[in-house]
């Protein structure tokens, strides 16, 4: 238990810190709309999560590392994430600075659209699912596979990453008091272009897939020698013996 745990939140805490669309908008999201905003975004993004971790243990394996490296999905979510910021950006090149406020949602309306903001974010990059599919197979044989030991894992892990995520909504939120309309703009420019440009990385490894194996094909190519292995003779060498 202690050491899932500890592993746990190392991951977690790991995971906060990992540089994406997610981290740059939940930044933005804390400096221009406030604290509640931000975590009505970042709880969008772990439910999410929360999501890709069940599909990956309780589907088939060979399934999920097939589809987890579909090319057409990346080119997909790379074409909604692009289209995204540059409809964001646009709307911005129409918005007079002056009318730019620091104002926090008011309606709960607002904070759906936040959650499903993140949700929707986090759910299109297929590597998310990839990444807690390479968690699985590596840290599950080490936990027996047991649901109830992964899923309290799972638990340990998203929990550092929200606690984190709340310490960084907190400190962006510092920056609140030094913004003016101008760099308001400016900020809303940012990420709307690094959506653009994670988008376009998206879609690249879709249309140039890597030619590498990854951790889950080895697992597969193991599991597979091993059970040739245990198979025995084949019929033909059978056939061969008198």
């Amino acid at each position: 238990m202690m050491d899932d745990l500890i592993t746990g939140i190392s991951l977690g805490f790991f995971l906060s810190f990992m540089i994406g669309p997610v981290f740059f908008i939940l930044i933005e999201t804390s400096i221009t709309k406030g604290i509640r905003a931000a975590i009505s975004f970042d709880l969008g993004v772990v439910i999410a999560d929360a999501v890709f971790f069940a599909v990956a243990f309780f589907s088939s394996f060979r399934l999920i590392n097939g589809i987890k490296d579909e090319p057409a999905l990346f080119i997909f979510g790379g074409i909604l994430m692009i289209t995204y910021g540059v409809i964001s950006f646009i709307k911005l090149k129409k918005v007079e600075i002056h009318t730019l406020q620091l104002n926090a949602p008011n309606l709960k309306r607002e904070y759906l659209n936040l959650f499903a903001k993140g949700f929707l974010l986090n759910f299109i990059n297929v590597g998310v699912l990839g990444f807690w599919l390479a968690i699985i197979i590596t840290l599950g044989p080490q936990m027996d596979m047991d649901p109830k030991r992964m899923f309290l894992f799972f638990g340990f892990t998203i929990t550092a990453y929200f606690i984190t995520d709340i310490f960084k909504i907190l400190l962006a939120k510092q920056l609140r008091r030094k913004l003016t309309s101008k760099n308001i703009l400016k900020v809303k420019k940012v990420s709307s272009i690094l959506l653009i440009i994670f988008g376009l990385v998206i879609m690249l490894r879709g249309v140039f897939p890597s030619n590498e194996n990854g951790i889950e094909n080895r697992f597969f190519q193991k599991n597979d020698s091993s059970l040739n292995h245990n198979a025995g003779p084949s019929n033909e060498e059978h056939s061969l013996n008198p």
